[in-house]
């Protein structure tokens, strides 16, 4: 076909790797690739975000939601530039991105758009692949490669396009050339399964011990039926990264919560009391939580061998699937008769079930964010995804909103950026229009980009089926980045007061302002009743303390510096097996 582009043959890729959408900021330097998608009649869709950080979060959230591969789309120079968040956001918690960069360099050499170089800018986020396009001939398989390389790392690449060649006529591909081999985002490429021999070692160390953890991070997902055959058969406590938070049902009586310092009392007092953990799927990075070195035999599960050892000692390491590298553990472990340490697990758990209670239960002026949280619970709608952001809102919600299953949940877990929950569901809800999203953030990211992709939402929300976004601001106008226990007492530590309810009817949404502790289940069922997506500002108190769980044995992990403190570690850590369990926990 004579008027057939390059800009065209881009959308044709992507329609062959199945892209739903691309999220971006138009430039000119993109122009010919976005007439092209205009032209596509939404197959793929060019979904405009309000800047190119949350189009990278849009695309980084896609594919934490959906399993698949995210696109953005930038041009060269500062708007390159502002995709880099987003994309380290999906380098560190391992999700496949592919970035689009349009450049122009028709102007003179020198120029302001000549001062960024492309491959420099990406060559680390990007590292495993970083290629600008050079011919109409080579842009098919330089996507394709692009996007298997993501897929099959987990992580972002990026392509380069210059304006110049987006419209240049391209020719018709050759046979050998046509043909695209799909993989399946989310999902290893081939079945991978440790050797016998490692697995009858793993089965043996698990077998043997008597106080036995699970530590389960997000490589777990797909695998709660296996972990809990698992720690069934070995009379295990469980608890959960933060990453792993939605994996397992945390109604489970021997489910401990998260770990670290967002995490649980119980979650730190079974790894105190542990003598075997098995790590499943995680990376967790807060190893304070961890037992002490020289407590426990360990064994790893991850499909990414260059993660295992890198957080904790292991002694087994098996690289594999998780799931079916659980079903081949379960095939060689014995039942576990004595139930005991099992029985203690579950008395730690009940024990901080009662203390979260009367947590959010505290007064406090004016709301309790803890409370806040604990209403949702009973209230968070079924498949609902639930989007979290960086803040003081984490530690409310790894330790009060419990997650039944089929309810999703994601959060910048590694990276840490703030500003990534509003994107994160925009793209959760495009993905699944039919299905309630909630954000959880805190006045401070709401402030830093919310407000403005709240109208990606308002121009968006008339063609979902079900209209439910509802968006939870809690407003404590405190940005001393200090977090809770510290009331603001300066200019510098308040932040402006914005009304954010308000904000949102001005656009058209729902919008509920609380700010008394008998009105918040209200609130909620408000919000989530309402015929149009919802703003939901939450007014609490700053002043609520974090509460960071001390890490058991705390007092010991200080003497690991040299060999005769490491001797006397041991020595009491052997002590430990003669106390009984119950007390170190």
């Amino acid at each position: 076909m004579a008027d057939r582009t390059v800009a065209d043959l881009v959308v044709e890729r992507l329609r062959a790797w199945r892209v739903p959408r691309a999220f971006g900021y138009p430039g000119a330097a993109l122009a010919p690739l976005l007439a092209a998608l205009d032209d596509a009649g939404g197959d793929p869709a060019f979904v405009p975000a309000r800047h190119e950080e949350t189009a990278a979060y849009m695309a980084t959230g896609h594919a934490k939601f959906t399993g698949g591969i995210g696109v953005c789309l930038a041009t060269q120079g500062p708007s390159a530039v502002h995709l880099l968040n987003g994309l380290y956001d999906a380098k560190l918690d391992s999700k496949p991105v592919v970035a689009i960069i349009g450049e122009d360099v028709s102007g003179p050499l020198g120029g302001a758009h000549e001062e960024i170089g492309l491959s420099r800018l990406f060559g680390d986020v990007c590292n495993q692949f970083v290629r600008y396009g050079r011919s109409p001939e080579q842009v098919p398989a330089l996507l394709d490669q692009a996007f298997r390389t993501a897929a099959a790392t987990r992580s972002p690449t990026c392509v380069v396009l210059p304006r110049a060649l987006q419209v240049t006529a391209a020719p018709d591909l050759l046979p050998q050339t046509a043909g695209v081999v799909t993989a399946t985002p989310g999902e290893p490429l081939a079945r991978v399964l440790p050797h016998e021999a490692d697995l009858d070692a793993a089965a043996s160390l698990l077998g043997a011990g008597r106080r036995v953890a699970l530590l389960v991070g997000q490589g777990a997902h797909g695998a709660a039926e296996e972990i809990v055959a698992l720690a069934d058969r070995l009379g295990a406590g469980v608890a959960t990264s933060l990453l792993g938070k939605p994996v397992l049902d945390e109604r489970l009586p021997f489910h401990a919560g998260v770990l670290g310092e967002v995490g649980t009392t119980a979650a730190a007092q079974l790894m105190g009391g542990c003598d075997t953990l098995l790590m499943v799927g995680t990376n967790d990075p807060w190893t304070d939580w961890f037992p002490v070195p020289g407590q426990v035999r360990t064994v790893q599960i991850d499909i990414d061998g260059r993660r295992i050892g890198t957080r904790y000692p292991v002694d087994v390491p098996l690289v594999g699937d998780t799931a079916e590298t659980l079903r081949a553990l379960l095939a060689r472990v014995p039942e576990r008769p004595d139930r005991q340490w099992r029985g203690v697990v579950e008395s730690a758990v009940d024990r901080w079930r009662t203390a979260a209670a009367d947590r959010a239960a505290a007064p406090a002026e004016p709301i309790n964010p803890q409370l806040v949280l604990r209403e949702l619970s009973a209230r968070l709608p079924q498949r609902a995804s639930v989007a979290v952001d960086v803040g003081s809102v984490v530690y409310w919600y790894a330790r009060h909103l419990e997650l039944p299953p089929g309810v999703q949940a994601r959060l910048c877990g590694t990276l840490g950026s703030m500003g990534c929950a509003l994107p994160y569901a925009v793209a959760a809800k495009l993905a699944h229009p039919d299905q309630p999203v909630l954000a959880l953030l805190g006045d401070g990211a709401m402030q830093l980009n919310g407000l403005a992709e709240l109208i990606t939402v308002a121009h968006h929300w008339t063609d979902w089926p079900d209209p439910r976004l509802v968006v939870l601001v809690l407003n404590n106008r405190d940005q001393s980045g200090v977090g809770g226990g510290r009331p603001p007492g300066t200019a510098v530590d308040r932040r402006p007061d914005v009304p954010y309810a308000g904000w949102a009817r001005l656009l058209g949404l729902h919008g509920v302002r609380v700010d008394r502790p008998d009105l918040v289940g209200a609130a909620w069922d408000e919000v989530l009743a309402a015929d149009r997506p919802s703003v939901l500002e939450a007014v609490v108190d700053p002043a609520v303390p974090l509460d960071v769980p001390e890490p058991a044995l705390a007092d010991l992990r200080g003497l690991m510096a040299d060999g005769d403190a490491a001797r006397r570690v041991r020595e009491r850590v052997i002590q430990t097996e003669a106390i009984a369990a119950e007390d170190l926990v």
